[in-house]
């Protein structure tokens, strides 16, 4: 299938937010994910609840519904759209923590950026969390990196195939 290189959201000078009135309301569902590398004291203090900040995990959980919820609020462009369901799951492996997100909506468009957005936070409220112990004697962050953000999927289904 061809995509149009062309941009919906430009108009000569003018940004405008596409039009998804005519549209119909789909099953739309994402699912993003991203990782933190961490130093393996930290990843210690968050398997056995000792960081001193709380739960790491049930925190960033909270942080990514918010911020699924909000991504309209936080990107100019974004519809505010009827989310029916987020979850937030997290992967630990021995020095990284993998986030994954599924946002499902029953609308006129997509759901990736909201997933995105979740992810993105998560990861964020993980460092918040840790940053006290992830810190090396000069200030800096050495061992700590968030990255691989990305979908991981993305579906469209008329409501009567679900």
């Amino acid at each position: 299938m061809a995509h149009s290189r062309d941009f919906t959201h430009i108009e000569g000078d003018k940004i405008k937010m596409v039009d998804v009135g005519e549209k119909e309301d789909v099953l739309r569902i994402a699912r993003a994910s991203g990782t933190i590398k961490l130093s393996s004291e930290t990843m210690a203090l968050i398997k056995s609840g000792s960081v001193k900040k709380g739960n790491v995990l049930a925190t960033a959980r909270v942080s990514a519904i918010q911020a699924v919820k909000r991504t309209w609020d936080m990107i100019p462009l974004c519809h505010q759209i009827p989310v029916t369901s987020i979850n937030v799951d997290f992967e630990i492996g021995e020095d990284i923590i993998t986030a994954i997100v599924e946002v499902r909506s029953l609308g006129k468009t997509g759901v990736e950026m909201e997933a995105l957005c979740g992810v993105s936070l998560a990861l964020l409220t993980i460092w918040d969390m840790v940053k006290a112990v992830e810190k090396d004697e000069t200030g800096n962050y050495p061992s700590t990196r968030i990255s691989d953000i990305k979908v991981i999927s993305k579906i469209k289904e008329s409501p009567g195939n679900v």
